[in-house]
This record gives structure tokens, sequence and C-alpha cells, in this order.
């Protein structure tokens, strides 16, 4: 049975943690799993802390709001959601989110086709360094993966 066709099932409490950028990313289903078809992960990001400005090339983004009240940035315009609350975000869109309030939020993060994960991973083994990151490295590194960051002025 090739990886895309078996059936996945991860319990509570499984997935490999990841820190990078402010957030915690648990990867629960990764493409090597799915034959590159979707990834999902949970993401955990603590108040006032959020992705700079980009866009994704490669993978739609799918966000579905578990706890606590999460503003996206999509449109030149912020829109506040809370728990229960979902983001569709097609490839080529540029956004950005920002935790409100005082507490941690949660959301699942559903990509497809699957590889962000592969680049959280990358961007978490370079926080993980003595020092910390080298932001030029991030960069690069999400531009192997699709992703651009931009200023205000290029969207």
């Amino acid at each position: 049975m090739n990886p895309s066709s078996a059936p996945i099932i991860v319990q509570p409490g499984g997935g490999k943690e990841l820190r990078a950028l402010g957030d915690i990313l648990t990867v629960l289903i990764e493409g090597a799993q799915t034959g590159g078809k979707v990834a999902v992960m949970l993401d955990v990001t603590p108040p006032d802390s959020g992705p700079p400005l980009h866009r994704h090339s490669l993978e739609d983004e799918l966000f579905l709001v578990i706890d606590g009240r999460i503003s996206y940035l999509t449109e030149r315009r912020w829109t506040e959601v809370g728990p229960g609350g979902v983001v569709y975000l097609p490839r080529g869109t540029i956004h950005s989110y920002r935790k409100v309030g005082t507490t941690p939020s949660r959301q699942w993060i559903i990509t497809t086709p699957s590889g962000f994960e592969t680049l959280f991973s990358r961007c978490a083994d370079e926080f993980a360094l003595p020092g910390g990151p080298d932001m030029g490295r991030i960069v690069a590194i999400s531009g192997v993966h699709g992703i651009e960051y931009v200023t205000p002025a290029q969207d």
C-alpha cells in the first residue's frame, strides 16, 4: 500500500513538536505519510506574536481556531477570529496573523499539498542553534520552500 492510501491514526500527544519563530508547531500528519497530499499541524502561538507578512507559492492553508482569538491579515484588512472560526488562504495570498489577548492561542493548520512542515522543521533546527538563528538563513530556507516575505508596500 502506498503512503497516500494508507489510513493514518495519531493518538493525543502524538506527533513531532517543533519550535521556531516563537511558535510551537506539532506535526501530526506529514507529507511522507500522505504521498505529499496534505500535512496536519497543531500550532500554539504566544500573545502578541505571529509570522511576518508573507505568501506561499506552493500550498494552500486552512486554519481552524481552537483556543484564543487570532487576527488574520488578508487583502489589507485585519479580521479577528475566535474559537470555532475557520480561515482558508489559497496559495499566493499575502497574509499574516497575530495572537490577540493575554494567553496563547491554539489552531489547526492544514496545508495542501504538504511541505510546510518540512520548512518549519528546517527553521526549528536554525532556532535551536547556540546563539539563535541566522535570520538570513531563515529567509533563504523559506525561499526554497516557496515562502516569500513581503513588505506592506508589496501587497
